[in-house]
């Protein structure tokens, strides 16, 4: 776990079900405390000890719930997914619905992106400059930002990165300057200006959603 921002934490862990690294944030900035997408890190739940609990642990859609249910077990976090997305939890597991323009504990407003997913959601959290947590709409290789690969965007990928770019244009009027990402490395500054650049790359002018 590493402090990338002032009461913002980030790590990544190996998922062993997509064979690829994927990231974590632990907001203890916000009252109460969160997780966004949360796995246990490598330090184990241990390494929450001393800090904030972690409350509430925020979905950015129903294949993230990862290992929310571990966090729910050792500190009672509530865990909390689009209503669109809560068929997914069929063995047991305690979540809790939300709505898209919903403003969550710690303030944390979920934003609509659906698409890809009728429960897609961008998390604006409320600390320092604003940052705002995206799950799978969006990822970063290197210095730049990009869509999952097409086959993982059904039978008209054209389609759904069209509604993913009309999305982008509402949440880059949002106030953030940070991007926290499920899939790639956070980034820390410009991040706004980093999504107004691929928006710009895309060539394409928004559409009405």
């Amino acid at each position: 776990m590493r402090e990338i921002l002032p009461g913002i934490f980030h790590w990544t862990t190996l998922h062993e079900g997509i064979g690829e690294r994927v990231h974590s944030y632990y907001v203890q900035a916000t009252e109460p405390a969160v997780l966004i997408d949360p796995r246990v890190p490598h330090v184990g739940l241990n390494g929450f000890t001393g800090r904030p609990r972690p409350a509430h642990a925020y979905l950015t859609n129903r294949h993230h719930y990862r290992h929310s249910g571990r966090f729910a077990e050792r500190f009672g976090t509530e865990v909390w997914c689009h209503l669109d997305g809560l068929h997914e939890f069929t063995h047991g597991e305690r979540v809790r619905p939300f709505l898209h323009g919903d403003v969550l504990p710690g303030g944390v407003k979920a934003l609509p992106v659906g698409v890809l997913c009728p429960e897609e959601t961008a998390f604006l959290i409320p600390v320092g400059d604003g940052a705002l947590a995206m799950g799978d709409a969006i990822v970063r290789h290197g210095d730049k930002l990009g869509f999952v690969p097409d086959g993982l965007m059904g039978d008209e990928p054209d389609e759904v990165k069209r509604g993913l770019v009309a999305a982008f244009y509402h949440l880059v009027e949002q106030p953030f300057e940070h991007l926290l990402l499920a899939h790639g490395v956070p980034w820390v500054g410009e991040g706004k200006q980093a999504l107004r650049a691929f928006l710009e790359r895309q060539n394409r002018p928004p559409c009405e959603v």
